[in-house]
């Protein structure tokens, strides 16, 4: 026969590997699905934006570009956009690598010298794989 676990043990939050209770998880799982919401309609708005480029939504050509100046503008504004588009799909990848971790029990640690990453990090960016430190060697600061 089992013997029932006292009340105050069974109520404490059950630490993981990364030493972040599960309501802290569930703290930073928040945190990383509103982010990643955000960036999920900047990159709809930007897709809209780089294919509205060179005409209006009824089609008409009157706001094509006629001027080699217009033309180069519009071009350097679609890279831009295509550039921040890429940018924020690598930070949405980065995101889905940080639930990952957090189903694999790494999430909080550094991948590189595996202490624990501070949570104060961890707010600012809930999806860092590194701590400070070795962040500062691999940027070479």
């Amino acid at each position: 026969m089992q013997s029932a676990k006292p009340a105050a043990e069974a109520a404490a939050p059950l630490p993981v590997k990364g030493g972040l209770s599960k309501s802290e998880l569930n703290e930073f799982k928040a945190l990383l699905l509103t982010r990643k919401k955000v960036l999920q309609g900047d990159v709809k708005t930007l897709e809209d934006e780089a294919c509205k480029k060179g005409s209006d939504a009824a089609g008409d050509l009157s706001t094509l570009p006629m001027h080699m100046a217009d033309l180069g503008t519009d071009s350097h504004e679609q890279d831009i956009s295509l550039g921040l588009m890429e940018n924020e799909s690598d930070e949405i990848h980065e995101i889905q690598e940080a639930f990952e971790r957090i189903k694999d029990g790494s999430f909080g640690l550094c991948e590189t010298c595996r202490k624990k990453i501070p949570k104060e990090r961890l707010r600012a960016i809930p999806y860092t794989r590194l701590c400070v430190s070795c962040k500062k060697k691999e940027e070479g600061v």
